[in-house]
């Protein structure tokens, strides 16, 4: 009927591993570090619960063959979440994930039951009140001392510190100045980039999110 508001799509996660990539037996996983400036100019960054566990992660999930490893980072962010962005296509590293599981059952150089993934640095541009995945996935902004003292993997500490010493270069017209409290709990490398001023906004090379 004319004039009635049409109700907004329904996001859905994908679910399976039908479509998703391997490089041998490494499955190949892509994340992000979604970050924002808040009103203050402080940087923070966004991190993800997940089921059963207490403490909190960075968007990731499987990489598929319909799409680029930009367009699957940022779909991990939209699904786990709820958030959109611009994405940096210089890549935050590249790391090899292994759950626990894994690790007890196969030697640690074996892929078997690996993953191997790019983390890239998302600009949150967008905030979803609701998102595909908001039923195991509550999410959180942090500052990143306390997203360091809250990272259960080592490869999230690195990405981590590859944001803040990458974003120090970034070319910007809104540039923040960040400042990382210093706290026993913090490392030495996180402490260092205490009082930074770091330029936030558009690199050259930086792409639109698709999802």
């Amino acid at each position: 009927m004319a004039g009635e508001a049409m109700a907004p799509e329904k996001l859905v996660a994908r679910k399976g591993r039908l479509r998703q990539r391997y490089d041998n037996e490494y499955r190949l996983v892509a994340g992000c570090v979604p970050y924002r400036v808040d009103k203050d100019g402080h940087l923070e960054v966004l991190m993800v619960s997940t089921p059963s566990r207490h403490d909190l992660v960075f968007p990731k999930g499987g990489w598929e063959d319909d799409e680029d490893v930009y367009e699957a980072a940022c779909r991990e962010a939209l699904e786990e979440a709820g958030v959109r962005g611009t994405i940096n296509r210089d890549s935050l590293g590249l790391w090899v994930f292994r759950s626990k599981s894994s690790q007890s059952e196969q030697s640690s150089d074996s892929p078997r039951g690996a993953c191997k993934g790019h983390v890239f640095a998302l600009e949150v541009t967008e905030e979803l009140e609701q998102w595909p995945e908001q039923d195991t996935h509550g999410r959180r902004w942090v500052s990143p001392a306390d997203s360091y003292g809250l990272c259960r993997y080592d490869w999230m500490r690195e990405a981590l510190t590859a944001l803040l010493d990458r974003s120090s270069t970034w070319t910007s017209p809104v540039v923040a100045a960040v400042a990382v409290a210093e706290s026993p709990a913090v490392p030495d490398q996180l402490n260092e980039h205490a009082g930074m001023c770091m330029n936030m906004m558009l690199a050259a090379d930086r792409a639109v999110a698709l999802c």
